[in-house]
């Protein structure tokens, strides 16, 4: 029998181990360093797969602002969807929501508005008062409304979201996370697709009125973005939750407490432009 060196016997191994990793290594997908962007927390998703390509204190619990829309409006599809109340549902509009403060789509007390108009106040214009008619409407009261929202975070998996109200103004314990919210646009693009363009539209008339998207500059801005969802209170900062489609290809991208409007969208555009270059 023919004893092989030592020496020889270790060159051998180290070879093999080398060749192993190189092919570790090529198997791997390069995925480009994070960016440094000017916000608290910042989160990039597959949408097709829910994968996280990259993320910044994505778990970090802050204030949603107008992002906790999306939930409003997930569960008014939700009924839509499941039959319980339909678009063409007149809602009758109480002093509670006529009084909401902030971002409005001025539906007033005593009238009657449709579901399909309070639906796209809520998400073209952002509308306060339209998002606690439809929470009345749905539940009977607001804060019944907010007991399913919470029900509904947990049943998708948004385990470190917690609401207090149907709007996004401040409160101290409505809080959520980017990767919460990125779980919510996934499901809203993924679950009710029928209505998901209202997402992407950049004006529509309501009432008698033209709303504009609090969404339509990022919508001109990036090439393929076609949704979902703008926030801000000064407790929060501006916040985004964007989604954009190219090819086959669908990235969505979350950014929480940026300073700007334009410093908002100008990270966007860098995740998502991370995102289609993998």
């Amino acid at each position: 029998m023919t004893l092989i060196p030592t020496r020889f016997s270790g060159l051998c191994a180290l070879f093999t181990a080398l060749f192993l990793s190189a092919q570790l290594w090529a198997a791997t997908p390069m995925i480009p360093a994070p960016p440094t962007l000017a916000a608290k927390s910042w989160l990039l998703m597959d949408a097709k797969t829910g994968y996280i390509i990259t993320e910044y204190n994505a778990d970090q619990r802050l204030a949603p602002a107008s992002l906790t829309k999306m939930m409003t409006a997930y569960i008014v599809e939700r009924e839509l969807d499941e039959g319980r109340i339909a678009m063409s549902d007149m809602v009758p509009i109480s002093v509670n929501a006529w009084k909401t403060e902030g971002s409005r789509t001025f539906v007033r007390e005593g009238t009657q508005v449709s579901v399909e108009d309070l639906l796209r106040g809520v998400i073209i214009q952002s509308g306060n008062d339209a998002s606690v008619a439809l929470a009345e409407f749905v539940a009977g009261s607001e804060g019944a409304f907010v007991e399913i929202m919470n029900q509904q975070a947990q049943l998708l998996g948004m385990k470190d979201t917690n609401f207090q109200n149907a709007h996004g103004l401040t409160s101290s314990q409505h809080l959520s996370t980017p990767k919460d919210m990125a779980i919510l646009a996934r499901r809203l693009i993924y679950d009710f697709p029928e209505y998901y363009n209202l997402f992407g539209r950049i004006s529509v008339n309501v009432i008698g009125r033209t709303l504009y998207n609090t969404n339509r500059k990022f919508l001109s801005l990036y090439s393929g973005s076609d949704g979902i969802k703008t926030g801000f209170t000064s407790a929060a900062g501006f916040n985004l939750a964007a989604s954009a489609k190219k090819g086959n290809k669908r990235i969505i991208g979350v950014v929480f407490g940026s300073s700007s409007v334009s410093l908002r969208n100008k990270r966007m555009t860098e995740l998502l432009d991370i995102g289609f270059s993998n």
